[in-house]
This record gives structure tokens, C-alpha cells and sequence, in this order.
């Protein structure tokens, strides 16, 4: 999702039942963290830096009137970390023969607005319209959760608290204008057509269609298709440059050169014997980097600047990809035509963090342990499978584990 930043709650002990005790600024008496009262505690603590950032005192007062505290949210932002699919499984949903067939019926429905934002912004309409699937299922499931009580509730009791609290500021901004009526999203906040968080309307949403509102939420998706190209053509979106390319690399290709970190002309890639998947001579002539996102023995991409443009929608590689592949498939091209070694698995987030410990311990510095597989992960991964005679590919894989313990 847009901008979703997955998060790991720590709960501090102590209290009763290992809760964290907090003063209730309002009656003077103590309320457990993690409880309706708790929420209502830290509301009435808020409320003044929220009318001190512009948050009408009125608007704020029947906005978080009666808000209520979800346990839920907590257990989705606690998770999230934990939750790993290999990008093989995510693309076999998010690039679906059937997410294929409603992104071409909806690009049909809604060519002639998805032309005037082509024109307007420089952004292919295909792109649009696969966010626009990914998203919300081309505005067919937007969210069923009330965006003010999760940012209320991650604000309060999330381990970004300032994140949330300034996410929930500017969700008020959005209420006190008048631009939704329903304000429902994601257990994260982010909500609309195409899934934005607050601060992101307040810097990109657009007001498309002339009704005086930048509504991204309503039946008619003009303004929140429009404020998505918006969004890309800030982050440098360049019309006719591909995301990326499927290549096939050659025999005793260098993988040491496969990371983003790596960018090459790509006369230069020509040169190293990089083709298409197909065969033929690579098509678009700038800067690229060599993406292994399934290991050496899955597909490969020639990635170009466009794909670090959508990464500021969503960081993770396997969205990107799917935003790519999905926006291919409505142009009339193709499927990723490279299998991927489906017989493994993904690590856990124990599994990751161990990797990251291991990998240290052994000298090669990961950049930490949080189990996040950056780039400083991938490339001690790459430095010991190098050391031990491994095809450097950097992707962590059970097998380097093993090798580590």
C-alpha cells in the first residue's frame, strides 16, 4: 500500500498484567496504556497540539468524539514484520490473469480520463491504472476501517507515535475541509482509490475534476487517479522510460554487479552480453541496474530510473515489480517469462533477524539486526556467498542460513 510503513510495536512492561501505567491528564488518576480509557486520556493530551497545528477546535471535538480504541490495528502493525511472502507467491495475486482482465476493463471505462491525466501529468495511463489495482482493486475494495480511530489508536500506543500523531493531524485537515464523507481505510490510515495517507493529500491530492473538493474516496476516482500521477511526476516519473526490462544474463555473468547500487549505461550491460528475455538487443538507452529479486535462478530485470519512482509509492521490490509487470500486461505485453525456484521459501522474521547476527558475527557487516533485508543486507549476503564459492546473488535464502549456523 502507498506509504505504508510496516512498524513494530514494543510495549513497555511494567503495571498491572505487564501494561504500561500513564497519568490521565484530565481526572488526574492513572489509566493502563492499551485501553479505551488510555486512548481517551492521551486524546484530550493531543488535542492540544492538533489546534496549535491548525486543526479547527471544533472540527477536532466531533471528529475524535467517541473515538474508539482497536486492539486489532495493534495486532496488524505488531505483524507486519512477520508476515513474508516470496515475491513469486505475491506476484501470482497482485499480477492475476484476473487483476489483468478488470485493469483492461476498467482502462476501457475510463480511457478518456485516464488520457486527460496522461496529458496533464506525463504519466502513462497504464501505471495509473495498475497502482490503481493494487491498491483498491480498481476502487472495488478502498478499506472498511475508520482512518481517524487507527491513526488515533497507532498514534497512542504505536512505537512511531509522531509518525501517526502528524498523520492524524492532517486526516483532521482533510475532515474539517469537507473533501470526505465516509473516511475509511486501511488499518494504517492510508485510504482513497489508491490508498493515500494524509500527509500525502495534503501535498499531492488534486482537485481533477472542478468540484472545489479533492475527494479521493467518492464513487468517481478522477481526483484520486489524478493525485497519483501527481504524485509519480513529483518523484521525476519520465513519460516513455520503461520501469524495467526482463533480461537473460549471460554465462559467467559478474553478480556482483546485480544491486541497484550498480548503474550502468546500457550500452554498457549490451556489451556484457545482457539481452532481452527473448534474445534481442536491450531497447532503452539510459542508466540501468541489475535486479535479481527471486535469486540468480529467477527472473532478472534491467531496472531504470521509473523504478525508484514507484519505490516512493511502496519501498518493497516485489511491489515495484508488480506495478511494472501489471502495467505491461494492460499495455498488451507480455508476463514475466522466467520461472522462479518456487521450491523455496521465504525466511521468517526470526529466521531474518538470525541471518542478520550470524552474517555479523561472521564479519560481514548487514547494517544491524531488525530483519529488514536492505541494502546492506543483500550485500554482506553477497560478500559471504562470494567468500565461500556461492553464486553472489545476495538473496537470503535458507540455504545461506544453514551455512551461517
Amino acid at each position: 500500500m502507498n506509504r505504508i510503513v510496516a512498524v513494530v510495536v514494543a510495549l513497555a512492561s511494567g503495571g498491572a498484567q505487564g501494561q504500561t501505567i500513564l497519568p490521565d491528564p484530565v481526572a488526574g488518576a492513572e489509566v493502563e496504556m492499551g485501553t479505551q480509557a488510555g486512548l481517551e486520556a492521551w486524546v484530550e493530551g493531543f488535542r492540544p497540539r492538533a489546534l496549535a497545528a491548525g486543526v479547527p477546535a471544533a472540527a477536532f471535538d466531533a471528529a475524535l468524539r467517541g473515538v474508539a480504541f482497536d486492539p486489532k490495528v495493534v495486532e496488524r502493525d505488531r505483524s507486519q514484520n512477520e508476515f513474508t511472502k516470496t515475491i513469486w507467491d505475491y506476484l501470482d495475486t497482485a499480477v492475476s490473469e484476473d487483476r489483468v482482465a478488470l485493469g483492461l476493463q476498467a482502462v476501457a471505462k475510463h480511457r478518456a480520463l485516464l488520457e486527460r491525466i496522461e496529458a496533464e501529468y506525463g504519466v502513462e495511463k497504464e501505471v495509473v491504472a495498475a497502482i490503481w489495482g493494487l491498491e483498491s482493486a480498481y476502487g472495488g475494495y478502498r478499506g472498511d476501517l475508520p482512518v481517524l480511530g487507527s491513526l488515533a489508536t497507532l498514534a497512542y500506543e504505536g512505537r512511531r507515535g509522531a509518525f501517526f500523531e502528524a498523520e492524524l493531524i492532517a486526516a483532521l485537515k482533510i475532515v474539517a475541509g469537507g473533501h470526505v464523507e465516509r473516511f475509511a481505510g486501511s488499518w494504517a490510515g492510508a485510504s482513497g482509490h489508491t490508498q493515500f495517507m494524509p500527509s500525502s493529500w495534503e501535498r499531492f491530492a488534486v482537485d481533477f475534476d472542478g468540484d472545489g473538493k479533492r475527494n479521493l474516496w467518492g464513487e468517481d476516482p478522477a481526483d484520486a487517479l489524478a493525485s497519483t500521477a501527481n504524485y509519480l511526476r513529483f518523484w521525476g516519473w519520465t513519460k516513455g522510460q520503461p520501469w524495467g526490462v526482463e533480461v537473460k544474463l549471460p554465462e559467467g555473468f559478474d553478480y556482483d554487479q546485480t544491486t541497484e547500487r550498480v548503474v550502468k549505461p546500457v550500452a554498457e550491460w549490451q556489451a556484457m552480453g545482457v539481452r532481452t528475455v527473448s534474445g534481442a538487443d536491450l531497447p532503452y538507452q539510459g542508466p540501468g541496474s541489475i535486479l535479481l529479486p527471486g535469486g540468480h535462478r529467477g527472473a532478472a530485470f534491467l531496472i531504470f530510473p521509473n523504478f525508484q519512482v514507484i519505490e516512493k509509492y511502496n519501498t518493497a521490490d516485489a511491489y515495484v515489480v508488480a506495478v511494472g509487470s501489471l502495467s505491461d500486461r494492460l499495455k498488451g505485453r507480455p508476463a514475466i517469462r522466467s520461472g522462479w525456484p518456487r521450491e523455496l521459501r521465504a525466511l521468517s522474521l526470526e529466521e531474518r533477524r538470525e541471518l542478520q547476527d550470524r552474517l555479523g558475527q561472521a564479519g560481514f557487516d548487514p547494517g544491524g539486526v531488525d530483519g529488514r533485508m536492505g541494502p546492506k543486507t543483500v550485500a554482506a549476503v553477497k560478500a559471504f556467498q562470494k567468500a565461500r564459492g556461492l553464486v553472489p546473488d545476495g538473496y537470503p535464502s535458507l540455504e545461506v542460513l544453514a551455512l551461517l549456523r
